[in-house]
């Protein structure tokens, strides 16, 4: 019996491909927003469907200002996507939030500055709410989940999104550390604010692999042990992810989630002021609301 949710899971820096997937094929899924990163993996796992973007390319080619984030989730809603999960390396700004561990985030601040942030525009006015941008039901999910495989990991969390590709300086670190952030990344936004446009339930998974440089024994911390952070992160991701799949694909609460909904009250413009060609491209990430 198939499940009643498709998951997509987005990987980022270390998580490029994704253990335990039977029936696999690489397809290029055409988007009307440019080139997403990669082609889309296709395979099952446990005889449910399942598909996985590597962020950043095989092979990690785009810099975090250079992925085509419109084109990615716009990718995954065309191939029946309703719930994804993000999977990303970021730097700590808490003590407690040692490397290693996992922080499943709930909140945002964006501090991006060069890149789009809405499918929407000028022809087609949406707004959506973005006051809690995280999917609640999944990201309680992949929390009890990694509660139970004993994987170090935190409930909630504000992440700091930088545009990169340089890390921080000293003054911004602590600036973010006195605003209350959690961790650091550059990757996360737009992607969240995009996935509450398509209507996809959104989640990140954050592993932190460092401190960033607020940290005292910050440069102390040589390339080797980042690597090796990389990597247990990276296998204690795949484990998570293995046991996580299933429980989402067969949740049968998935399809009443208010994320599947955000678009009912969100589009502004009158018909007689609308852009016939930005209609057109927003036939995936739109139709429900467009098509109606």
């Amino acid at each position: 019996m198939m499940g009643v949710s498709m998951l997509g899971i987005i990987g980022g820096s270390g998580i490029y491909n994704l253990e335990g997937l039977t029936d696999t094929h690489w397809e290029k899924v055409p988007s009307p927003f440019g080139e997403p990163s990669d082609e889309l993996l296709f395979g099952k796992i446990n005889g449910e469907p399942l598909v996985f973007l590597p962020r950043h390319g095989r092979g990690h080619p785009l810099s975090p200002s250079d992925i085509n984030y419109q084109a990615n989730i716009d990718v995954l809603k065309r191939v029946g996507v309703t719930d994804l999960i993000s999977v990303s390396a970021v730097g700590s700004l808490k003590e407690e939030l040692k490397p290693g561990m996992f922080v499943i985030i709930d909140q945002f601040i964006d501090r991006t500055v060069s890149r789009p942030r809405s499918f929407f525009g000028k022809g087609c006015v949406a707004h959506v709410s973005m006051a809690h941008p995280i999917c609640s039901r999944l990201a309680k999910t992949v929390y009890e989940t990694a509660q139970k495989l004993g994987i170090p990991s935190a409930m909630g969390g504000t992440y700091l999104a930088m545009e990169g590709p340089q890390f921080s300086t000293y003054a911004e670190s602590q600036m973010y550390r006195g605003w209350g952030c959690d961790v650091i990344g550059m990757t996360n936004i737009p992607e969240a604010k995009l996935a509450r446009e398509a209507e996809i339930c959104y989640t990140t998974i954050a592993m932190v692999t460092d401190y960033d440089c607020w940290h005292p024994d910050h440069d102390n911390v040589t390339v080797q042990q980042v690597i090796e952070t990389f990597s247990g992160n990276a296998t204690k991701a795949q484990k998570l992810l293995q046991a996580v799949i299933p429980v989402i694909q067969q949740d049968h609460s998935g399809p009443g989630c208010t994320c599947r909904h955000a678009l009912d009250s969100a589009l502004i413009t009158a018909p007689d002021a609308r852009n016939p060609a930005l209609f057109e491209k927003l036939d995936a990430v739109a139709g429900r609301i467009l098509k109606g």
